[in-house]
């Protein structure tokens, strides 16, 4: 099946030919539904902080974050070319004619070209744009009023113009103030420094693409200064790349190998999941992870603020108990049935792990190596938010591997919506997953986890796309909220609306939560 250069192609990448076997056998065998026993809901999976316990929480976090590495981690790497979609879609479509223009009127509804045109100026890349035709002697008015919409369109995606369609969203302007306007990467700096400012230092770490590295540095250089300087504090800001030993082999339709023109092995990116190796690189206690796009203006981060740093004093609060029943069950011989009893309640009714039906441990041994493997993992807390009609996945008690059962986040490539009972259960689903994590990633004597032993490697998706011409299949890693951490401790905080804020198409500036507070 390969040769002796696809192994050389292999070698070149950090993949070994096990690996490649593992990705094709995948292919072939598909990826099992994930096994949904019900949603998790306030107080049978989720906790709700009343607000004694959100001031708790938060005082909790800012009394001992002194004594903790907190790094913010965020995912930076994607296009925002899904983002203009329909911006495209309007330039290919748009011919000057009457019958085009008259169209364009009449679908004057939120999200509709004629609604962005009629409210261009509230997008906080207005200034730029209106600064381009400056230097040609016009103006954005101007064109609008000679009806030149698809010019105007093109200005703001193509590379002589502000080159929107063909960056990252980091370095796409979100948000407008009085004396600046900011990239959704400089309000993860804003938002870093009024949150993890620790010992005067603030530290972050952005996943980007090799070719947009350049540019994020440039720009951080750029703000670097100025932000340092108002918030008092030093960034140490760092970067890293999804690792090319995580792309994945495409293979046909008849699963075998997928060759370009040149007969070479096609490899695509694994997908996000491929990033728990980088989070795996990093050096720190606690990781707080957040998406790129999911930012608010100054005037909306208290929520976030709050309800972060109150999640952070959660996982504290479970990190020390946990350490505290890991320390007792090394003590093995002074270990009694009473404390093993404690343990075993604490692990089912606060850390939300039941035992597999089929496990009846024989004696005090077994039940303290049972235990202990549950206890001694990565711990995350999740925040939830109500559930709005937002597309996503959500917080659910599912059946793992081993028979036990225990909170995982499911995205809906994972259920089988062809199963009446599945879908009743999402139904019944009252909170999905914005992606707002707080992670810790030590165990209880200070050591760091090996965050890839704690993967579900059947958890992956497969999905059909082209090349030249040719269709193929595609392989994603497990993603890096299910399953890159399928066997983490997990606990699930609700969170108000006002901390998701995400921006999936460039109609969402101009929804009030990106918009300067009236």
């Amino acid at each position: 099946m390969f040769t002796q250069n696809d192994y050389k192609q292999m070698d070149e990448m950090g993949v070994t030919p096990q690996t490649i076997e593992k990705q094709i056998a995948s292919f072939q065998q598909g990826f099992a539904f994930m096994r949904m026993v019900k949603a998790a809901t306030i107080d049978d999976g989720i906790i709700r902080l009343d607000d004694e316990h959100l001031k708790h929480f938060i005082e909790l976090f800012e009394n001992e974050k002194l004594r903790l590495n907190v790094v913010k981690f965020v995912p930076a790497s994607g296009a925002a070319t899904r983002m203009f979609k329909s911006m495209y879609e309007f330039v290919e479509q748009y011919d000057n004619s009457t019958e085009k223009y008259e169209e364009l009127k009449n679908k004057s509804s939120f999200g509709s070209m004629y609604h962005f045109f009629k409210n261009i100026e509230k997008f906080a890349f207005w200034n730029d744009l209106q600064q381009l035709y400056h230097k040609e002697n016009s103006t954005v008015e101007e064109k609008l009023l000679q009806k030149e919409f698809k010019a105007v369109v093109q200005k703001v995606l193509d590379s002589n113009g502000l080159n929107y369609g063909n960056l990252p969203k980091g370095l796409l302007k979100f948000h407008r103030y009085p004396t600046e306007n900011r990239t959704s990467f400089e309000e993860h700096l804003v938002e870093g420094a009024q949150m993890i400012n620790i010992n005067g230092k603030t530290n972050l770490h952005f996943t980007v693409s090799p070719d947009h590295q350049p540019m994020f540095s440039e720009l951080f250089h750029k703000v670097e200064e100025e932000y340092e300087s108002r918030f008092n504090t030093m960034f140490i800001t760092s970067f890293s790349q999804q690792k090319k030993s995580t792309d994945t082999l495409a293979v046909d339709l008849e699963n075998s190998p997928f060759r370009d023109k040149e007969g070479k092995l096609l490899f695509r990116p694994g997908g996000h999941g491929a990033l728990i190796e980088n989070l795996n690189d990093l050096f720190a206690d606690m990781v707080l992870i957040k998406n790129i796009d999911n930012v608010a203006p100054d005037y909306l981060k208290p929520y976030t603020f709050d309800y972060t740093k109150a999640m952070a004093g959660v996982l504290l609060h479970f990190q020390e108990k946990i350490a505290d029943y890991l320390r007792k069950l090394d003590n093995f011989e002074e270990m009694d049935d009473e404390m093993l009893d404690e343990i075993g309640d604490f692990l089912v009714h606060n850390l939300c792990n039941l035992p597999s039906d089929k496990f009846i441990p024989r004696n005090r041994l077994e039940r303290t190596v049972y235990l202990r493997k549950k206890l001694d993992r990565p711990i995350r807390v999740c925040g939830m938010v109500k559930n709005e009609g937002e597309p996503g996945g959500g917080p659910y008690w599912c059946v793992n591997r081993d028979g036990t059962v225990s909170l995982q986040i499911v995205e809906s490539s994972q259920m089988n919506m062809d199963d009446t009972s599945t879908r009743n259960l999402v139904a019944s689903a009252t909170h999905f997953n914005p992606v707002n994590m707080v992670c810790y990633i030590r165990n209880y004597k200070g050591m760091k986890f090996d965050l890839t032993n704690f993967i579900d490697p059947l958890t992956g998706f497969i999905s059909e796309k082209t090349y030249g011409g040719k269709g193929l299949k595609a392989l994603e890693l497990p993603g890096l909220w299910n399953g890159a951490m399928s066997d983490w401790i997990t606990i699930f905080v609700e969170m108000p609306i006002e901390t998701f804020n995400p921006v999936k198409t460039v109609h969402d500036l101009l929804r009030s939560q990106h918009q300067p507070q009236e």
